[in-house]
């Protein structure tokens, strides 16, 4: 099954969205052992969860900033992975910035949203006339009791394959 039928199966099923966090644990090998995990996924939204678990933890024995950063990190870009097509345009992190504004000691949650208008204002229409387009997500964190843990902004570069200088 290829990864644009799969999240969309996702969006509605359990299974499939279990399926699909398990695939990104083998694919980013990486990310694994945190446990990072994609929740919820709409047509222009993604919702993610951060579990509170040791390897997420700092020596203060609350959620670590770089724990927070990363998924930060995966709530802004998972919007653009389901919109465009990765044979067509490239999309890579640029700019990541955090603003941490609270310990976390509980899981926490991602959440990123944008509308349809957001997106062709943003991205599709400006790369008709540009060779490339930088976008930002904005990506607030919070824990299970409502506190707001962070306040990021991933800043994204997004290019058509075509406009590539280096070889893939």
């Amino acid at each position: 099954m290829n990864a644009a039928k799969l999240i969309e199966k996702a969006k509605t099923s359990s299974f499939y969205l279990w399926l699909l966090n398990w695939s990104f644990d083998r694919m980013i090998p990486f990310n694994r052992p945190h446990g990072f995990r994609i929740i919820e996924i709409g047509e222009y939204h993604v919702r993610t969860r951060l579990p509170y678990k040791t390897k997420n933890l700092n020596h203060l024995k609350g959620l670590h900033a770089c724990a927070l950063a990363t998924i930060t990190e995966i709530t802004g870009g998972f919007i653009f992975v389901t919109q465009l097509d990765p044979l067509k345009y490239r999309i890579i992190l640029k700019k990541l910035e955090v603003d941490y504004l609270y310990q976390g000691k509980t899981e926490a949650f991602g959440e990123f949203r944008i509308t349809e208008n957001w997106m062709n204002e943003k991205v599709i229409n400006p790369l008709g006339q540009a060779e490339s387009v930088e976008v930002v997500s904005e990506v607030n964190i919070t824990d299970t009791n409502g506190n707001q843990l962070t306040q990021g902004r991933a800043t994204w570069q997004i290019k058509r394959w075509d406009k590539v200088k280096t070889k893939t």
